[in-house]
């Protein structure tokens, strides 16, 4: 038990060592538009490749596959759905992505300075939502086998430092302050340990294939949501184009290459 909680709060808290890393030298606006980019592209892959085919997975264990894949795509939409309410909960007077306020003309500093808070902050809740069902898996299969479980471990923690990169330099940009960027990223790793507990207590007794694969369905849809709607606008903002989306295609391909590392 106690090896299972250690294993999933490694994995999670990397995204601290990811905030580390991207304060070795002062980020520049070029730094913050490719670390956006390749921000959205790790969590635009993870979700599509990895994260939707297991809820695919799971669902097709218990239904057919044609009605698991219906239940897989709407929970994804779902999900989508979700985080874009929220989005249209912030009044438009002091929403930055209204079309109101995109003209540059329009944009102050200190917008600026709001829309990439909230561009961290948006990110870290996807992190946050992602790593609450990992910490789960990771408790599960640690409790189940802690040979299988130490390079999953390991898988997450790659995962986890580039989403600390994503979460702490719009924060850093926003409040100058390398103390909360560092905080919000390493909070969001928390999660993760938390899962763990939360499912300990509450979900271990009740998860089963269904609901495993509409949440993972669901939080893949809220991260592609994320990447489209928070982190690749912003990236094109605060940079030139191009940099957004060579930080986009690095950040798939790194994530790729950490799932392929680990199969």
């Amino acid at each position: 038990m106690v090896l299972a909680f250690l294993l999933t709060t490694i994995a999670g808290l990397a995204t601290g060592i990811g905030s580390m890393l991207a304060f070795f030298k002062k980020p520049s606006k070029r730094f913050l538009s490719v670390s956006l980019g390749f921000s959205a592209g790790v969590m635009i892959y993870v979700s599509m490749i990895e994260i939707f085919p297991k809820a695919l997975d799971a669902l097709s264990q218990i239904y057919n596959t044609k009605t698991a894949t219906l239940i897989t795509i709407i929970s994804f939409f779902a999900g989508m759905l979700l985080i874009g309410i929220i989005d249209k909960l912030i009044p438009e007077e002091k929403n930055p992505h209204e079309a109101s306020n995109c003209s540059s003309s329009n944009i102050k500093p200190q917008d600026n300075h709001t829309k990439l808070f909230r561009t961290g902050v948006f990110t870290a809740l996807a992190v946050a939502i992602h790593n609450f069902p990992e910490g789960l898996a990771t408790f599960i299969s640690a409790q189940q086998e802690p040979k299988v479980a130490i390079p999953i471990v390991f898988a997450i923690a790659l995962h986890n430092i580039p989403e600390g990169i994503a979460v702490s330099v719009p924060i850093y940009y926003a409040t100058k302050s390398r103390k909360k960027a560092f905080l919000y990223s390493f909070a969001s790793g928390l999660s993760e340990p938390v899962g763990a507990l939360v499912g300990y207590l509450l979900l271990l007794p009740l998860m089963n294939d269904a609901v495993s694969g509409i949440l993972f369905a669901s939080v893949a849809g809220i991260m592609v949501f994320i990447s489209l709607d928070e982190l690749l606008p912003s990236a094109r903002e605060y940079g030139e184009h191009h940099l957004s989306i060579y930080g986009l295609v690095a950040g798939m391909a790194v994530m790729a290459m950490s799932l392929w590392m680990f199969i």
